[in-house]
Formats: structure tokens, C-alpha cells, sequence
């Protein structure tokens, strides 16, 4: 059997060494995250309105609910942990990319109708969300030339709250999708959860790229079973997640091969362009987007990794002279949706000290014990560089003081890629990690009632 670069190098550490890292790893953030949750209720009770409808950490409320459904996760996350890591050993690689996505769709639909089946569609039922403005939009050229005049609160007709805070292409998805004949909560609840899936084969072909194909599949049962799968079904960001990922997987593979390198290199580019007109916050995506490039500089040069950035610069320009074609500047978009944000209540309400702690706090229980484990088993090896760059990310988002909670969801593009620090495991703690990756999202699943 092939083994994976991860299992080859991590054979050369001291076992006990390789033993403890994933374990303090997971019981120092434990801890982080226990003290956050209580300086979060220290505050609430103090009047401090977190905004995080009772929740200290996640937002929403806890409340246990056991109801038989619970029943239909446990059964595929135990079905995971079980067959998961055989079958991505040995599918064919063709099978393993639909396989994952089919797999992550699975597990995410799951969790959420433990809860009942309109878990599935109530998300999206806010009148803060997406869908309430879809029957605003007209012709897109007069759409697209006056978005930025409805996304301050006091204009005459505002944008709904996740509307302003957001380019137009987020708006445009559902938009979109009602007009091809699919409307309805159903279809843009299926839209999410489809596109969302579709990140975790986007990164196992990055790893098989950066690393090898045994790697990927060593990753693959991780990235399915990951907590992040409870806010692919269902919230928006889930879209923006499998956009971003495809793009970076496009660069990744552009800078990994030497044949159609330019088709991969612009279309990386166009699919990270549309990623910038989803979220303004996947701007700091870019030092992923520049890693999967970078790391691959000894095999291909410099000019190497100059003509992959430059061609996948020309995507993302291409992505922004359509928009601005059509009447929408990005970066007066994002300075209106700035003053957006911070004129509203939720935003001046939380204080800024805390949330630069429990933004992180409640990324790493979406990420999960397994990647938390990860990351702190990394070793100096090219993949390392992948973690390393979205922590990176996550932390200048966090800096700028505009994410102040919520980062369980607004942090998905990010979070589905740390499950490629779970290359770094140790092989004989692997199904006790994915095991516990299950737990800690059926957990959250049944004792907070989280809005998405």
C-alpha cells in the first residue's frame, strides 16, 4: 500500500512527541474555549448584548433536544468513522471527488433535520437573508449601478442586513436561481448545501496538487465529517465557500502541472474574482489563494510561479471590468458596506476585545477537535503552508475588527480548508480524531439551536 507523505515523514518523530502535540493541541483550545464562554456570560449578565440570540460563543441559544431523528447523524456519522477512511483509501480517484461531495451533502442534511426536516429551509426564512430581496431585483444593469445607493441603513429603501453587508453577486446567486424557474426556499436551501458540499472535493485536489493523491484520500473522511457541515445546510456563506475552494484548487493545480496551465490559472482567477463579488471578507483568502502557488516554487521557478499569479491575477480582473461594466465599483462597495456595518447596533453593541477571542474560539469548534489536532501536529513540509496561510487569513479578518462573532458561518471558506492539517495525525490516532470531529458536531447539533 502506498503510504502518504505525512505517514512517511511523521515516522521519523519520536512517538511520544507525535503522541502529545494533537492532544495539547485540542485541550489548550478546549480551555480557550471554556474561558470564553464564560467571560462571554460574564459580560451578558453585566448587559453586554452579545448579539449571539444567548449563545456566549456560537450564536444561538442552548437547548437540548433529543428527538428520535437525532438518530439518522449517528448512524452516518458512526458509518463515517467506520468505512470512512477505507473507502477514500481505495475508490478510485474519479469516484472519491463526487463520492466526498455526495458524502458532505450527506452528513450536512443529516444534522441539520435531526432537528426536523424545515431545518433545512427555516435559515434562509429570515426577512435578514437573501432570499426576502430576490423580488427587488429588476433588470440587472440599473441593479447592479444602484446597489451601493440602498446598502446604508438610512437610505429610502435599504438592502435587508445580509444583503448590505455583502457585494451583489451574493444577492445575484438566488436572484439567478429564481429566474431559471427554481424558487422557493427549497431551491436556494439545495443551492447552499450543493455548493457547500462541493469545497471538500475542491480541497483534496489542492492536497493531491501540493502534496500527493495518498494524502488527499487521508484527508478526505475529515473534510466530509467536519463540524463546518452544520452550517452548510444551511447558510449562504456555504455558496461562498465552494466558489472560493474551487478557485484555489484551480490555482493549486495550475502551478502543480506543466501542461494547460493557463486554462487553470485564469479560471482559478475568474472563480476567485466571483468569490470577491460573494464576500468582502474572502479578501484575506488571498494568502491561501497565494500559498497553493508559492509552495510549488522549487519545482517550477520563480517565472514559474510568477506566470500562474499574473494569469490568475487576469481572471480576477476580468471578474471585476464586468462588474464595473455593469455599474458596480467593488471598492466603493465595500467602503459603504464598512460604514454599514458599523452604524449598526450589533456591531457597536459587541465589544471589540472579546470577539477577537471568541471569533477565534468559535472557528475552531466548526473546524473541529480533528483539525485542531492538526494543527498542532504540523511539521515543516510544503502542505503545512496551507493551514498556516487560512490561519493567517482568519486572523487578519479577525484584526480588522468588522467580524465580531458569527465566524462559525462567516468563517466557511476558511474553515473547510484547516481539515488538511489531519495529514499531519499521527495514523494510529486518526479514526479517534474523525471520531471525535463526529461527536463534537452531533454535540453541538442537539444542545445549541443555532439560527443557520
Amino acid at each position: 500500500m502506498t503510504r502518504s507523505a505525512a505517514d512517511v515523514e511523521s515516522a521519523a518523530d519520536p512517538p511520544d512527541e507525535r503522541d502529545r502535540a494533537p492532544v495539547v493541541a485540542v485541550l489548550v483550545a478546549a480551555v480557550a474555549i471554556a474561558v470564553t464562554a464564560a467571560m462571554g456570560g460574564w459580560l451578558a449578565v453585566g448587559g453586554v448584548d452579545l448579539h449571539l440570540l444567548g449563545g456566549t460563543v456560537l450564536r444561538g441559544r442552548y437547548d437540548v433536544h433529543l428527538d428520535p431523528a437525532v438518530a439518522f447523524p449517528v448512524v452516518v456519522g458512526l458509518a463515517g468513522v467506520l468505512w470512512g477512511p477505507a473507502l477514500a483509501r481505495w475508490a478510485p480517484w474519479g469516484a472519491l471527488l463526487p463520492g466526498s461531495a455526495g458524502a458532505a451533502a450527506l452528513w450536512a442534511v443529516a444534522l441539520a433535520v435531526s432537528g426536523g426536516w424545515h431545518r433545512l429551509t427555516e435559515p434562509l426564512a429570515s426577512r435578514y437573508e437573501y432570499p426576502y430581496d430576490v423580488d427587488r431585483v429588476g433588470a440587472l444593469g440599473p441593479f447592479l449601478a444602484t446597489f451601493n445607493d440602498h446598502v446604508p441603513a438610512a437610505s429610502a429603501d435599504p438592502w435587508t442586513t445580509h444583503v448590505s453587508g455583502h457585494p451583489p453577486a451574493a444577492l445575484l446567486a438566488f436572484v439567478q436561481l429564481d429566474r431559471t424557474g427554481l424558487g422557493g426556499l427549497g431551491w436556494a436551501a439545495a443551492l447552499c448545501i450543493a455548493v457547500g458540499a462541493l469545497a471538500v472535493p475542491a480541497v483534496l485536489v489542492a492536497v493531491r496538487a501540493v502534496a500527493d493523491e495518498p494524502t488527499a484520500r487521508t484527508v478526505a473522511p475529515f473534510a466530509v465529517l467536519a463540524p463546518t457541515s452544520l452550517w452548510i445546510a444551511t447558510s449562504a456563506d456555504a455558496i461562498f465557500a465552494g466558489v472560493a475552494a474551487w478557485g484555489v484548487a484551480a490555482l493549486a493545480v495550475a502551478a502543480a502541472r506543466e501542461r494547460r496551465r493557463a486554462p487553470w490559472a485564469v479560471g482559478g482567477g475568474l472563480l476567485l474574482g466571483l468569490a470577491l463579488f460573494l464576500s468582502f471578507g474572502l479578501t484575506s483568502l488571498g494568502l491561501l489563494a497565494l500559498a497553493v502557488v508559492v509552495v510549488q516554487w522549487r519545482a517550477i521557478g520563480g517565472a514559474g510561479v510568477a506566470r500562474v499569479l499574473v494569469l490568475g491575477a487576469v481572471g480576477v480582473l476580468v471578474v471585476f471590468a464586468a462588474f464595473a461594466a455593469g455599474g458596480y465599483n467593488w471598492f466603493d462597495g465595500l467602503s459603504v458596506t464598512a460604514d454599514r456595518v458599523r452604524s449598526g447596533p450589533s456591531y457597536a453593541d459587541r465589544p471589540l476585545a472579546f470577539f477577537l477571542v471568541a471569533n477565534l474560539a468559535a472557528a475552531a469548534i466548526a473546524a473541529g477537535p480533528a483539525a485542531v489536532a492538526g494543527l498542532g501536529a504540523l511539521r515543516r513540509r510544503a502542505l503545512a503552508l496551507l493551514p498556516a496561510a487560512v490561519v493567517a487569513g482568519m486572523l487578519v479578518s479577525d484584526l480588522t475588527g468588522l467580524v465580531r462573532g458569527e465566524t462559525e458561518r462567516i468563517w466557511l471558506p476558511f474553515t473547510v480548508w484547516l481539515a488538511v492539517a489531519t495529514a499531519f495525525l499521527p495514523a494510529r490516532q486518526r479514526r479517534g480524531w474523525l471520531a471525535a470531529a463526529v461527536v463534537v458536531a452531533l454535540v453541538v447539533e442537539v444542545t445549541v439551536r443555532t439560527e443557520w
